[in-house]
């Protein structure tokens, strides 16, 4: 069996550059990672992750819950996530809390029984209390939860003025926004805040139906938007903004289905555009791009840098920038 000196020999580097390169320390030229990766491929070598993590004292495993890695932005979320872990020779476990504060609470107990590293939370069903108590590094995505727990998302706010201001430039003078559940203090209900003092300060009639917890499938969507919304009242507004592109597809099904016509009567845009969005090509929705590929690096190397900083320096929150991306629909 090959060892860590044989990669250093047939590389013609010294066996600290391997380690360098198998732990992702230090800089390494292009050039020489290629070649001890080379090395590696050549001999078979395989790191004793059991000895590394010993050495160390830590698992080299990482835990996300998210809401449900059925909805796009979180599958999408995951894969970046699981993409940069894995560069870092990290391992992700991921788990589906499906808006259930048990199950969330159950999931943050066999991660720390299984010795994670830290976690990235996108679910956000317990009260804050529970996350100051985890007693292991924790990064949130979209909800400031404590100064200790450095958190990682969009400029919801910027997102939700873009979206107005597009739906007024065009001549709506009635809105409507569908939102997600409004009573948790998340950061996607910055969207809303927008949406309120934008409509406010342009003078414009703006109507709010408020969705609720992470209920993320299509047939949920449809069946809110048809319970919720009668035609009669639908025809009042022309321009909805929606809180994401799955609701704002189901917006646009409905709306042709009653005879409205999309965009020359009612103008809908979304929020995410994600993979289910990118595929849609009839019609190609008007949304607001969060970017989920830079929001999971972000988060990789965030709750990364947590669990190695031997100093337990503080580590700042981040908000990556929004960008509308027109489409057919407005």
């Amino acid at each position: 069996m090959a060892s860590i000196k044989d990669v250093a020999k047939e590389a013609g580097v010294a066996v600290a550059t391997v380690s360098r390169v198998m732990n992702n320390r230090g800089y390494i030229s292009k050039e020489t990672r290629k070649k001890v990766e080379k090395a590696m491929d050549a001999l078979d070598y395989h790191p004793n992750q059991i000895a590394r993590a010993l050495q160390k004292n830590q698992s080299f495993f990482i835990g996300i819950i998210v809401p449900d890695s059925n909805h796009p932005f979180f599958s999408d979320l995951i894969k970046y996530v699981e993409m940069s872990t894995n560069e870092k020779n990290y391992k992700l476990l991921i788990c589906n809390s499906l808006d259930d504060p048990e199950k969330e609470a159950n999931y943050i107990s066999m991660l720390r029984q299984n010795q994670v590293d830290g976690i990235i939370m996108c679910s956000h069903t317990m009260n804050i209390e529970s996350y100051k108590k985890v007693p292991f590094p924790i990064v949130s995505f979209d909800r400031f939860i404590s100064s200790n727990i450095p958190c990682v998302g969009s400029d919801n706010y910027r997102g939700g003025e873009l979206a107005t201001e597009h739906l007024i430039q065009l001549g709506c003078k009635r809105l409507l926004h569908i939102s997600g559940p409004l009573d948790l203090d998340i950061l996607a209900n910055r969207r809303r805040d927008a949406f309120v003092i934008t409509s406010m300060k342009h003078g414009v009639t703006y109507d709010i139906i408020e969705g609720a917890h992470n209920k993320l499938t299509f047939d949920y969507f449809w069946s809110f938007v048809t319970e919720n919304i009668s035609p009669a009242q639908l025809r009042e507004y022309d321009g909805v903004f929606c809180s994401n592109d799955i609701v704002a597809y189901a917006l646009y099904i409905y709306a042709e289905q009653q005879g409205i016509r999309v965009p020359e009567q009612l103008k809908i845009i979304g929020y995410d555009y994600h993979s289910f969005t990118r595929m849609l090509q009839s019609p190609k929705l008007t949304t607001i791009m969060q970017p989920s590929d830079r929001i999971g690096v972000m988060l990789t190397n965030t709750l990364l840098q947590m669990i190695e900083s031997a100093d337990g320096e503080l580590i700042n929150n981040t908000t990556v920038d929004v960008t509308l991306i027109k489409g057919e629909t407005t």
